[in-house]
């Protein structure tokens, strides 16, 4: 019996320091995915699934185990106790300062059914990640960025979660006021014009396997402030045209970045001229996991573990 914790970082206990609004926002959608994928869990064949539940999210899913940290346990002591007692932990947690990496480290390398550190720690921040990409032809928002034809800039911080804190300006004073106002760790970057689009794919040494392609919404307020307004899931169909270009970028940046492992998701939007531009990359589980498996008829957590059978042998 394979015991598998899972552990989502709000409804496992976690906070957001000083930022109660961001914790509000992101904990229905945190809730979503821990549900989805204890779900998908509990319907494997000779798996044990433990399910992480602070005390503002109890879990009840009959036949998963509820686990809470003891009191004043930080996430990551709570995250290495319970991967010594499990044979595999499946996490999401945010990227900003570092945290699903120094949570990841605290778990054996062939327990971990996620990306390697260093790739978390990579993709954690947008300007280094685009950079990496852009500098292996990956496209990126920075072919554009001395393109006079360029209208509109987005600010942005460069270690955050999702669209929180983004915000986009008409010109391009605006845009370095605003950046200079935030100080270094502010990212500009052109505004790229297309339909937000994400991939959903499971990677596993410089493979990738393109699972889903999903719309997102993404409002722009009159005040230029970006809003994540939610993802329909699986909605691209094999058919469409655009697909063959972007499996082809899942390709290119599962090659690019061969520490991406498991569940990945891939920003982008699809411009009108120049086709997919990866906008960033969300090494975890994202909030398009939510109905993945019955939209494809297929259960993606028994994908998981079986690619990551395969990957440490056993």
């Amino acid at each position: 019996m394979r015991r598998v914790f899972v552990y989502e970082y709000l409804s496992g206990g976690g906070t957001v320091e000083d930022d109660p609004h961001a914790a509000a926002e992101l904990l229905p959608m945190g809730l979503a995915m821990r549900d989805a994928m204890v779900l998908d869990l509990l319907c494997v064949d000779d798996c044990a699934v433990s399910v992480a539940a602070g005390p503002a999210a109890p879990a009840g899913f009959p036949g998963a185990l509820p686990l809470a940290p003891a009191l004043g346990e930080t996430p990551q002591d709570f995250v290495a106790r319970q991967a010594a007692a499990h044979d595999m932990v499946w996490l999401v947690a945010p990227e900003t300062g570092g945290l699903l990496a120094q949570l990841a480290r605290r778990v054996a390398p062939d327990r971990w059914l996620g990306c390697e550190p260093a790739t978390i720690a990579l993709a954690a921040s947008k300007r280094a990640t685009v950079e990496h990409l852009a500098a292996r032809a990956v496209p990126t928002p920075l072919a554009w960025h001395d393109d006079p034809s360029v209208r509109r800039w987005i600010v942005k911080p460069d270690d955050g979660t999702g669209a929180l804190e983004g915000r986009v300006h008409a010109d391009r004073g605006a845009a370095d006021r605003d950046r200079d106002a935030r100080g270094p760790s502010a990212c500009l970057e052109p505004w790229i014009d297309g339909e937000a689009l994400s991939l959903s794919m499971l990677c596993r040494a410089g493979r990738a396997d393109l699972l889903g392609v999903n719309r997102q919404h993404v409002e722009i307020g009159a005040d230029g402030a970006l809003r994540f307004a939610g993802v329909d899931v699986n909605v691209i169909p094999s058919d469409d045209p655009r697909r063959p270009a972007l499996a082809a970028l899942a390709t290119e940046v599962a090659r690019a970045l061969p520490g991406l492992r498991g569940f990945v998701g891939i920003d982008l939007v699809w411009h009108a001229g120049h086709g997919p531009v990866l906008i960033e990359i969300n090494p975890r589980v994202t909030s398009a996991y939510v109905g993945l498996s019955a939209s494809l008829g297929r259960n993606v957590a028994a994908a998981l573990l079986d690619a990551h059978r395969e990957t440490v042998g056993g």
